[in-house]
């Protein structure tokens, strides 16, 4: 599955990129997201309970910033599991100057790939279970940095 979208922030690109390259402030706002575990600067392990229709698993997700150029892109890679479930997935970021001074535009990309008991319900379900995670991501995201001023 590929996901693909744009957010604007009312913040510079620097504090955007410091704040989602951060594993405890970006982790407070995954929806699913129970624990972080940060293993070095580059290194991470999340677990999160995703549901999805009448299936719910508890994953482990070891996650890996494997490319950045601060303060305009970022590639993180994530592999997790659970009992009868995985999942790979890639993450792009890139950081442009949002449309009034001071903003900036978030462009981003995943590509996900699902195995086992949660593929089972059905690309549909996931599709639409995982739209509903990321918007509730960006919008987190978005109302921390303001926040933070």
């Amino acid at each position: 599955m590929e996901f693909t979208g744009s957010v604007d922030i009312p913040a510079t690109r620097e504090r955007v990129f410091a704040f989602v390259t951060n594993p405890d402030k970006v982790g407070q706002c995954g929806p699913a997201v129970e624990t972080i575990e940060i293993l070095d600067p580059t290194h991470f392990r999340a677990k999160a309970r995703v549901g999805v229709g009448f299936i719910s698993a508890r994953f482990v997700v070891d996650l890996e910033i494997t490319e950045q150029q601060p303060p305009d892109m970022a590639i993180i890679k994530a592999r997790g599991q659970a009992p009868g479930s995985a999942v790979d997935a890639v993450g792009r970021m890139n950081l442009v100057d949002g449309p009034e001074p001071g903003t900036t535009t978030m462009l981003w990309a995943a590509e996900v790939n699902i195995s086992g008991m949660l593929a089972s319900v059905g690309a549909r379900m996931v599709e639409g279970t995982a739209d509903k995670m990321i918007g509730q991501t960006f919008d987190c995201i978005r109302a921390k940095i303001v926040a933070e001023g």
